[in-house]
């Protein structure tokens, strides 16, 4: 496909499927291209948020048919309800409209949902998988995960994507600087992240303030745990939410990069973290293990506070290596995960769906 209309349906509310959407527009550029939002707030809680939320996302659906169909549609989808939501679009595409669809998969915990006992469940999963033409997945983890219910010569592996060149990284530092750019949610492993945090401190306390400082940005319910940790030491800011442009130049200024999360797919947080020249302590989740390896990082298990802090404690003590890996991350960032690569795989996906 080179100039046909290409729509991109997803969520366009925060989080790491709107960057990608944005990302993806901009760069595909010899494609014909709009946006659909599915309408979804991601930073909302409670049981208002919820009803409205729900409404919001069904006056989206009712709309999409009013609109004139494209060539080709590619929806983005993750687990559980935006599965469901996402489905009629899939369905609408290509029963009524009789188009090619590409099923974009993201979600953190799809492993778990394509694995579920429920008969109804599978059978809806069976009949959405199979209207779509193609579907994109991470990572060959993920690929794996989908190949048990989806024929082999539907999927198509391409990983995440960011713009390196939108990010400076500065490699010589006299401070270790630890950086957590994310929700703060259950999910994420802000409770370990804290706890590891304070374990290191307590057990060192002369780094509080000297050669490293922790900055966790981001918002959500969590938010008073991160907030009474930074109160109690002065090597850890709490920053709250922050914008495009300042999380880039606070991931510019880090030298580690922790995400300590429960389940991932390929979380782009990683990759802009590795973009900004960070090593990385993650865990052993999702993709995430065909990303990092002792050469640009170390993982840990999920919900494993002790495994946390002695990861950084490990990094923070040994600069040169700390330098080392940032520099590997951003070299593989950019040769590996950048849009540059990313944009033509999406573009050979596309020619292969029937006219």
């Amino acid at each position: 496909m080179t100039s046909d209309r290409l729509l991109i349906v997803g969520t366009l509310g925060g989080g790491g499927i709107h960057q990608y959407i944005e990302q993806q527009y901009r760069h595909l550029d010899s494609v014909e291209a709009s946006v659909y939002d599915m309408v979804s707030d991601p930073k909302g809680e409670g049981g208002w948020w919820l009803f409205t939320s729900v409404i919001a996302s069904v006056w989206a659906a009712i709309r999409f048919p009013f609109r004139a169909p494209p060539d080709v549609i590619h929806v983005h989808t993750s687990h559980r309800f935006s599965f469901y939501r996402s489905a009629f679009y899939v369905l609408y595409a290509s029963i009524v409209w009789d188009r090619p669809v590409v099923l974009h998969v993201h979600g953190s915990s799809f492993d778990s949902f394509v694995t579920t006992d429920s008969w109804l469940i599978n059978r809806i999963q069976a009949f959405v998988f199979g209207e779509c033409d193609r579907i994109i997945v991470l990572s060959p983890y993920w690929q794996e995960v989908l190949s048990t219910c989806v024929p082999e010569e539907k999927i198509r592996v391409l990983p995440n994507a960011i713009a390196p060149s939108e990010y400076s990284p500065v490699f010589e530092t006299d401070t270790q600087h630890v950086v957590f750019v994310s929700n703060l949610v259950e999910r994420k492993g802000v409770f370990e992240l804290a706890g590891a945090i304070e374990d290191l401190l307590d057990e060192n306390p002369e780094k509080n303030g000297t050669d490293v400082r922790f900055s966790i940005a981001g918002s959500g319910p969590l938010k008073e745990r991160v907030e009474s940790l930074a109160d109690q030491h002065e090597a850890v800011e709490y920053l709250g939410y922050v914008s495009e442009r300042k999380k880039r130049t606070l991931l510019d200024s880090g030298t580690i990069f922790v995400l300590p999360a429960y389940a991932e797919g390929l979380p782009i947080a990683l990759l802009e973290g590795m973009a900004g020249g960070n090593a990385v302590v993650s865990t052993t989740v999702g993709s995430i293990p065909e990303v990092i390896d002792e050469e640009n990082g170390l993982l840990v298990e999920p919900k494993n506070t002790t495994q946390l802090s002695d990861a950084l404690a490990t990094l923070v003590a040994d600069p040169e290596r700390t330098e080392a890996m940032g520099r590997e991350n951003r070299r593989l960032v950019s040769e590996t995960y950048s849009w540059d690569t990313t944009q033509q795989t999406l573009q050979e996906i596309y020619a292969e769906l029937p006219a």
